[in-house]
């Protein structure tokens, strides 16, 4: 079975991605460029951790439209309160994408777009959502 090991976000503006996810997340990156090429190495929790870390690289087309059909994957985050992650993230410049909804005895969860425009979840485990 062949396993996720590493994601990466596109961004218009670099910058801007990492303090948004900096900041709704707490995750951290590291500058890992040279050559004439830009990446980002992202750190999202300790090793001992349940997950997988990332990359961020400066976008190389047309940023994704809204309302578009979404064409890549979709990375979901856990989070320990949905509601806290949702007023973070519209507090940090990202929008709604799909209401936070019930996953019945798994937990809740909902979309946004990042200020890059990349669509993401967050899930709170609630084995009692309905």
């Amino acid at each position: 079975m062949a396993r996720v090991s590493h994601f990466e976000i596109h961004a218009d503006n670099p910058q801007r991605a990492i303090e948004f996810y900096s900041s709704v997340f707490g995750w951290e990156f590291v500058s890992w460029s040279g050559g004439g090429w830009e990446y980002w190495l992202i750190k999202t929790g300790p090793a001992e951790e349940r997950g997988i870390d990332g990359g961020l690289v400066p976008r190389r087309g047309d940023r994704p439209q809204l309302g578009q059909a979404v064409n890549a994957y979709v990375c979901t985050v856990m989070v320990n309160v949905l509601k806290e992650t949702v007023a973070a993230v519209e507090q940090h410049g990202g929008t709604i994408a799909l209401p936070t909804m019930a996953v019945p005895g798994v937990g809740w969860l909902a979309y946004f777009h990042d200020p890059e425009g990349n669509i993401f979840g967050a899930m709170q485990e609630d084995v009692n959502a309905k």
